[in-house]
């Protein structure tokens, strides 16, 4: 068994909310786990802890040169859960108890806090067609979208984006086969969504392809894929690629540590740090 440091309060303020951070943790180096360039989960985690910064007009990924990288969220779990000293994270709809999600600021990583707004680590989950979809396409999108997938959006621990949205109707004489590829992290919940739409209309094939944002984006472009997956939204290269994105959910990004880990919560500051490589041990994070 490691040995555990001192149990230390330290006090943060975001905004005008005083919160206490309570940080205990394994001792040792911090293994900082992240996710491959071209991740939208990455994507929108360095944009949303503000571990990017503009040089030259650019935006540049600031992530330390020591972190590990994993190329999908199940790897990142697996390494998290196989190190005690290790951070990562992960969309929040695949948490699940082989790891365990730290509080930010105070507030616990959970599908009714990023309803609300109150945990600020969250994304949109984004399908892209472009003007060539097939009609096949158009059918699965309209499912997804329907009152029907939605429900298997909110089934499945995502924030479902069409409140409103009607029950769906099957187009007539759809067949074919829909080919969606792309985000790792939305992946998961449009294999849900792929296996209802099945089993509503026999005559399609819905075929989806885990890979990353931005061979997702790219696909979708080039015609390889019907529709492609984003967990992030369209970057400002991509925007002229003749792409139309559609939200189809929201996504929590989670802060993962491994469960023998005592840190229950952490700091955007905090995060930050850990992930510009300004902190490197779990001793150095509780001063």
């Amino acid at each position: 068994m490691k040995k555990k440091i001192a149990t230390i309060l330290t006090a943060a303020v975001i905004g005008a909310t005083a919160f206490t951070t309570i940080v205990s943790a394994a001792s040792g180096d911090i293994t900082v786990v992240s996710r491959e360039d071209g991740s939208g989960t990455r994507g929108a985690f360095v944009e949303l802890f503000g571990i990017e910064e503009e040089k030259d007009g650019e935006k540049v990924d600031m992530t330390t040169d020591e972190a590990s990288v994993t190329n999908s969220t199940s790897v990142m779990m697996t390494t998290v859960a196989g190190d005690e000293n290790a951070i990562g994270y992960i969309s929040l709809g695949s948490l699940d108890d082989t790891v365990k999600a730290v509080k930010i600021d105070g507030v616990e990583a959970t599908v009714d806090n990023v309803s609300n707004d109150s945990y600020k680590i969250a994304r949109p989950f984004n399908i892209l067609t472009s003007d060539k979809e097939s009609d096949a396409a158009k059918d699965f999108v309209n499912y997804i979208m329907s009152s029907d997938g939605q429900k298997i959006v909110e089934d499945n621990g995502y924030i479902k984006e069409a409140a409103d949205a009607k029950a769906y109707e099957a187009a007539d004489g759809v067949s074919g086969k829909v080919v969606v590829a792309g985000s790792s992290s939305v992946t998961p919940v449009m294999e849900k969504l792929a296996e209802g739409y099945e089993a509503v209309n026999k005559d399609v094939t819905v075929e989806v392809q885990q890979s990353d944002s931005t061979t997702g984006v790219n696909m979708a472009a080039e015609g390889t894929a019907d529709i492609g997956m984003a967990s992030r939204d369209l970057k400002d290269e991509e925007k002229d690629l003749g792409l139309t994105a559609t939200v189809i959910a929201r996504d929590g990004i989670a802060v993962i540590v491994n469960k023998d880990n005592d840190v229950d919560e952490l700091t955007s500051d905090q995060v930050k740090a850990v992930y510009t490589g300004e902190t490197t041990t779990w001793e150095d994070l509780a001063k």
